[in-house]
């Protein structure tokens, strides 16, 4: 292994440190695409080399040598580390592995049951379907579909140009498949732990993106915090929404309101440049490693067919 093997752990660092950072100051859209990049590339390539440690280190014990037909002086290299050390890093794989199962389970479980909720609804030609509920409340549910959900009393509580503000906002999150960012981000975090901070800047870009989105049908973005800040009051007490939705007021409401009274996001190509070079080394390294251990393996082979 080289040091160039590093830099997905480097890549988590940085993401658990400047994630949140990174999801405040780019312009949300970008936020959300490049911070989910990002997840997904570090997850993957921290995985990938943490298996590649684990059987560098375990691959010269006798029964492996002699089953793979390889030089274990070859593998072995200049690694000082014995054999049995690579039993930690499979210990973490496997413990990451598990993790990102589940996560993926539970995924599928809410996506299964978001969809079945989309059907049971009926046909929306325009997404948008009103429930008879004296229950005030709005959000988006994914499926092959999806739905805009929003209850009479929601509709009630809002005037006519707010009430067009939040269905802008949940028109933008099924137009734009928020749900996808953030439930890969949330995977990636399952198999990355430090990853959590990013995958959260994930959840609260989707919900900036799709306010600006709505903020753009409104003469002035005033609109726009006024009904967040009324949706918000009117939604207080209301039960949970379904796992997988996504929803208007269900998310850091007073950031968000701050954020509509500043004006709309600028372009920030210096930082959304850096992050996406993060993105490109965290897969070289893992192309890099990759290349190198087949190398290593390929020479132990022929050392191994030279001596037999």
């Amino acid at each position: 292994m080289t040091a160039v093997a590093l830099t997905p752990f480097v890549s988590s660092l940085l993401l658990a440190l400047g994630g949140g950072w990174l999801g405040r100051r780019l312009p949300p859209a970008a936020a959300t695409r490049l911070l989910t990049a990002a997840c997904l590339v570090t997850a993957l390539a921290t995985g990938f080399i943490l298996s590649v440690a684990a059987f560098t280190l375990l691959a010269p014990m006798p029964v492996l040598a002699a089953v793979g037909h390889w030089s274990a002086t070859v593998v072995r290299g200049r690694d000082p580390l014995p054999a049995p050390a690579g039993l930690v890093p499979a210990a973490v794989v496997a413990g990451l592995l598990a993790a990102a199962t589940r996560r993926a389970v539970a995924v599928g479980r809410d996506l299964a049951a978001a969809e079945l909720t989309c059907r049971r609804l009926g046909p929306a030609p325009t997404g948008l379907v009103i429930v008879d509920d004296d229950h005030p409340d709005a959000y988006t549910l994914p499926g092959l579909t999806g739905r805009i959900v929003v209850s009479t009393a929601m509709l009630r509580a809002l005037p006519a140009d707010e009430r067009r503000i939040l269905l802008a906002h949940e028109h933008s999150h099924l137009r734009h498949r928020h749900h996808a960012y953030t439930q890969l981000a949330d995977l990636a975090a399952a198999a990355n732990p430090l990853l959590r901070t990013s995958a959260a800047a994930v959840r609260r870009a989707v919900e900036r993106w799709a306010d600006e989105d709505a903020a753009v049908t409104a003469d002035n973005r005033a609109v726009a915090v006024r009904a967040l800040a009324r949706a918000g009051l009117a939604r207080a007490g209301t039960g949970a929404i379904p796992t997988a939705a996504l929803g208007a007021v269900h998310t850091d409401l007073a950031h968000r309101a701050r954020a509509l009274r500043e004006p709309p996001p600028k372009p920030r190509p210096v930082l959304a440049l850096t992050l996406a070079a993060l993105i490109l080394a965290t897969a070289a390294a893992a192309v890099d490693t990759s290349h190198a251990t087949e190398h290593r393996f390929e020479r132990a082979q022929a050392t191994f067919a030279h001596r037999t």
